[in-house]
């Protein structure tokens, strides 16, 4: 079985079908309104997620916020595909290429993204919830610290990622609104293999992405061995996996996102994102 933990109106949710289950209500008071608290009993909230059998509500698209509001720890992964290395002309990493997105630039799956410049890039990925937190956690224990996945865009201006001889990847990929990630937390039950899921992105009609996880040279399990050898994972942190060929920097010529452009992002088991962009000016 799977559960999906969705943040609709400020409030956690088990989405079923079309609906959804407040959380609170629905629990009696067991757990809070808070995707948080969630989190932090995974376990018991999964037990009692795959009890809920029928929606108390419509589930309203427009009201969907990041899944995992408030995240001790964000994570993102640099050239982790195979094909954005080859598109990029750059030999793959011998170990992850790890970064921080400043939660503060989370963002819901149908929230505007705000563009500073003419230079904002798109990048879809799966992105990894953790549960159970650790440390030296093993490859071969790694998905037992997993919630679940969710679909994550990693957008990026990139004059300020790559000011300077020193990038600012950080900087770059943190601007407000730079990480919608939902609809939901899906628990890995639904995925036939974890480490082989499909995600495409398309730009205004375009499809601009389609791979699938097989493609990463880093798997789940390696990164989140690797990331807790150096940090304690609590519940709630956030790895985004990394993208696949297709970025707009890598066409000839470049292409960046636009005033009026919509970012359709999808990944399979887990379902779509679609954010609209503006240009804001600053």
């Amino acid at each position: 079985m799977s559960v999906r933990l969705a943040c609709a109106a400020g409030r956690a949710v088990v989405l079923v079908g079309d609906g959804a289950a407040d959380v609170e209500r629905h629990s009696n008071g067991r757990f809070s309104s808070d995707p948080m608290d969630a989190l932090t009993r995974w376990d018991e909230f999964v037990a009692y997620a795959e009890g809920v059998a029928e929606p108390d509500s419509r589930l309203d698209p427009s009201s969907l916020g990041a899944p995992v509001p408030r995240p001790q720890k964000v994570f993102g992964i640099g050239l982790n595909y195979a094909s954005h290395a080859r598109e990029t002309n750059m030999e793959p990493p011998e170990q992850p290429q790890v970064f921080t997105k400043f939660p503060s630039c989370l963002a819901g799956p149908t929230a505007v993204v705000d563009l500073p410049s003419d230079f904002c890039d798109w990048e879809v990925e799966l992105v990894v919830v953790i549960g159970r937190g650790g440390r030296r956690i093993t490859e071969d224990a790694a998905l037992d610290h997993v919630a679940g996945y969710c679909c994550g865009q990693d957008i990026s201006e990139r004059r300020v990622q790559m000011a300077g001889d020193r990038p600012q990847f950080s900087l770059g990929k943190s601007f407000d609104t730079f990480g919608p990630i939902g609809p939901a937390v899906v628990s890995l039950g639904a995925f036939a293999d974890p480490n082989d899921v499909g995600l495409t992105c398309d730009v205004s009609g375009e499809r601009v992405q389609e791979s699938r996880t097989s493609d990463l040279i880093f798997s789940v399990p390696q990164l989140v061995a690797y990331i807790s050898s150096i940090c304690t994972l609590v519940p709630g942190d956030l790895i985004f996996t990394g993208t696949p060929s297709g970025v707009g920097v890598a066409r000839r010529p470049p292409r960046f996102l636009g005033d009026g452009d919509t970012i359709v992002s999808t990944i399979e088991g887990i379902g779509t994102m679609t954010n609209r962009c503006v240009r804001r000016d600053r």
